[in-house]
């Protein structure tokens, strides 16, 4: 059951491989079995990278099923449409076109697994990416907003340099009126007197408008920094809302990059693995001496084509030959008068008609 599954496999013509030896059929039984495990390989590669695709289990199911079959399909037209012939070099030339078919299966095949052997390196590349990238991230968006802050800030500054401006004038009225009272400069009078109380008045003016100052710079820097509150949590949040996309950075062309980045040599080896195993039958067939069943195969061909060109051959001898026989016949029957009279007749009642037809149509036009 299973040798005739795998012979089947093979795309060679079971009628004919039943009747040779079980060695024959046992080599056309191997090409099969390799022919429906490279396909069972396509299958898993296949599921593999639709599910980094959709994330769903049985979506990757259905269409890496799908592929597998169409994997299998190709290999087995490959191999069963090689045959051998009396010339290596035309035994070569048939198959330079599927090898190289083969060879785009076997990457196709190749690169997904490749993916899935070495996925915790690919993980550590696409994980170093990911932090560059939430990095880079968090300078773009900032840069969106820091320009606001910093004028924000300046602000905030300049009205707390407008505070203490006024604070040293203040406190240099208060030195001065302290120091008139102690006559230790202005008037140098000790005691309080006009000078003092003028001064003492010029102070008191200046102390009232800094604290008003105080009062109205304080409620605008606390707006300002309400302000730059808000421009810090809208800066969190689009850090917060911006980060799923990076995090989700692991689809399949990103792991294919990622892969690429890793030292080439371990994935030409699995490369070259399935390169080997998707050419095998290819070769198996070419490098093989020609068989019980290809010899059979050949005379099953070469039988039903000198059939074929038998029976164009004897149509196109009754063609000639029925040419000829007509030829003779009617040369024959040329010059016979009551034939002539017999066409002359008709072709005069013939154009009888015609004129009648023409007269009546332009009778009813008028």
């Amino acid at each position: 059951m299973l040798k005739q599954f795998f012979i089947v496999c093979s795309g060679a013509d079971t009628d004919i491989l039943e009747t040779c030896s079980n060695g024959e059929q046992n080599k056309y039984a191997g090409i099969g079995a390799t022919v429906f495990f490279t396909a069972v390989m396509a299958f898993i590669a296949a599921s593999y990278a639709l599910y980094t695709v959709f994330d769903n289990y049985i979506t990757a199911i259905a269409f890496g099923f799908v592929w597998g079959l169409l994997i299998f399909n190709l290999d087995r037209y490959i191999v069963s449409t090689i045959k051998k012939r009396n010339s290596v070099i035309d035994e070569f030339i048939q198959a330079l076109p599927r090898i190289f078919l083969a060879v785009i299966i076997a990457v196709v095949i190749s690169k997904p697994l490749e993916l899935k052997i070495f996925q915790k390196e690919i993980d550590q590349v696409l994980l170093e990416e990911k932090n560059a990238m939430t990095l880079n991230n968090q300078t773009q968006i900032a840069e969106q907003f820091t320009p606001k802050i910093e004028d924000l800030n300046s602000e905030i500054l300049m009205l707390q340099g407008q505070v203490a401006t006024k604070e040293t004038e203040v406190n240099a009225l208060y030195d001065v009126y302290i120091s008139e009272a102690e006559g230790t400069a202005g008037t140098k009078l000790l005691g309080k007197g006009p000078v003092y109380k003028e001064k003492r008045e010029k102070h008191d003016a200046a102390l009232a408008e800094l604290n008003t100052l105080k009062a109205e710079n304080k409620a605008k820097i606390e707006t300002i920094e309400a302000q730059i509150a808000q421009l810090n949590a809208d800066y969190a949040n689009k850090v917060t809302t911006t980060q799923p996309v990076i995090d989700g950075f692991d689809g399949l062309m990103a792991r294919i990059n990622a892969l690429g980045k890793l030292p080439w040599l371990p994935s030409f080896f699995i490369f070259l693995l399935f390169l080997a195993i998707e050419t095998s039958p290819i070769f198996a067939k070419l490098i093989s001496p020609k068989g019980e069943f290809d010899y059979k195969l050949e005379d099953a061909e070469t039988t039903v084509k000198t059939w074929v060109e038998q029976k164009v051959n004897e149509r196109n001898v009754l063609l000639a030959t029925d040419r000829d026989v007509n030829n003779r016949v009617y040369n024959d029957i040329a010059d016979e008068e009551e034939l002539l009279d017999y066409k002359r007749k008709k072709a005069r009642e013939l154009m009888q008609n015609q004129a009648d037809a023409f007269f009546n149509h332009q009778k009813n036009a008028l």
